[in-house]
């Protein structure tokens, strides 16, 4: 991650209006960012949390990401993805944190993330089972590139759906599969694992 976020420029924040365009009542925005907070609330704690690596430190950038939102909601609903420009936010404000606090991305040491390699375990041959240390695929993991790291975490640690991912990323879900069978490639060439004896997306 970098300190510009995944757009290659800080986000603006501004009002959202737009000439001749009437504008939403302050209860239907209100109803509508309740709505999305409760959809995506634990999730969103989770990925602060894997690349924090603390609980405290999860909750305030979560918090934050939230109040930006809040305050870009009239323009976020005017967003091809609404999801889309939410997760924007909350990655600019982990990124914000890490840079902040120097910290490199906790991937590699939160308990959480034991479950992206149960999952993987699970879809894979016993090669990966037959490794005497799990921080090898940690670190692999952590290795990927920014949108397969992102789909393999976002899959198998805060359980989205492909379709949920790719409204995330304001991609379709065939990229969201083809991110996720490209990182399993990587990840198995990375390890040295015959990339026959994965299977599946």
């Amino acid at each position: 991650m970098n300190r510009r976020g995944t757009t290659g420029a800080p986000l603006q924040e501004h009002d959202g209006r737009t000439p001749g365009r009437s504008e939403p009542s302050r209860h239907h925005l209100s109803i509508t960012f309740e709505a999305f907070h409760a959809t995506h609330a634990r999730k969103w704690l989770t990925y602060a949390y894997l690349h924090t690596g603390n609980e405290a430190a999860a909750r305030q950038v979560t918090r934050s990401a939230y109040q930006q939102l809040a305050r870009l909601w009239p323009h976020a609903l005017r967003q091809a993805s609404v999801e889309a420009f939410a997760w924007s936010v909350l990655k600019e404000r982990v990124v914000e944190w890490l840079y902040d606090h120097q910290r490199p991305t906790a991937l590699t040491e939160t308990a959480a993330f034991a479950v992206v390699t149960q999952a993987l375990l699970r879809e894979c041959q016993q090669q990966f089972a037959l490794l005497e240390s799990q921080l090898g695929l940690y670190a692999a993991i952590a290795r990927l590139p920014e949108r397969q790291c992102d789909v393999i975490v976002l899959r198998h640690v805060i359980g989205y759906c492909d379709g949920q991912i790719a409204a995330l990323l304001g991609v379709d879900e065939v990229t969201v599969r083809s991110h996720a069978s490209r990182g399993k490639r990587k990840l198995a060439a990375a390890l040295g694992i015959d990339q026959g004896t994965t299977r599946g997306n």
